[in-house]
């Protein structure tokens, strides 16, 4: 992909909190490359409490949590226009460049990629993480929490802000990130039109 869209992980809390529609919004109108990964938010909490009543194993749940993701991308989707459903690297370049915002569902992606344990240690961080470096970008995480005073991926994991395997590809890719919590709309706003930096 000659251009390299920024990844934005949209934290599925941001759902339960009413901050999803401005930063849809927000982002909607960006000037740069961007391409959106979603967590599963309340559809992988159905997954969780599905485990735990049906007894299925972590790798299918890994899966089922991936179909989460690919839930609230339609959700996003339907909420946005200009964004659309993206499934592979070919659909993320030809959104990009048709001056639309990919929504990134992972599972054709994913679901048999080796450097992503089948478990709860991942979540919807580490694959976004993953597609960054993927397509050699920089990568910005949208929390419902704030994580002003954390400067490492570890710290973060510490925290538990992000999945335990977030630090590993971090680490791995020489990642670029930032990690942006509620009250940093202002610097994500000026991000989105080239006069900020992440």
């Amino acid at each position: 992909m000659s251009v390299r869209p920024l990844v934005i992980k949209i934290g599925g809390s941001l759902a339960e909190t009413g901050r999803l529609a401005p930063v849809l919004a927000m982002i909607g109108g960006a000037r740069i490359p961007v391409v959106i990964v979603p967590g599963g938010g309340p559809f992988a909490d159905a997954v969780r409490n599905l485990q735990s009543e049906m007894r299925f194993n972590d790798a299918v749940a890994h899966r089922l949590a991936m179909l989460a993701m690919e839930q609230m991308a339609e959700c996003i989707v339907g909420l946005q226009p200009g964004m659309t459903v993206a499934r592979s690297l070919d659909d993320i370049s030809e959104a990009v460049m048709d001056g639309q915002i990919p929504v990134w569902a992972p599972l054709q992606m994913i679901g048999s990629d080796k450097t992503i344990p089948a478990s709860w240690d991942v979540t919807s961080d580490a694959l976004a993480a993953r597609l960054a470096e993927l397509l050699e970008a920089r990568l910005v995480l949208l929390k419902s929490v704030s994580a002003r005073d954390i400067s490492s991926a570890m710290d973060l994991m510490r925290e538990g802000i992000v999945d335990p395997v977030f630090p590993e590809i971090v680490a791995r890719a020489d990642l670029g990130w930032s990690i942006f919590g509620p009250e940093d709309d202002a610097a994500l706003a000026a991000l989105l039109i080239g006069e900020g930096t992440a």
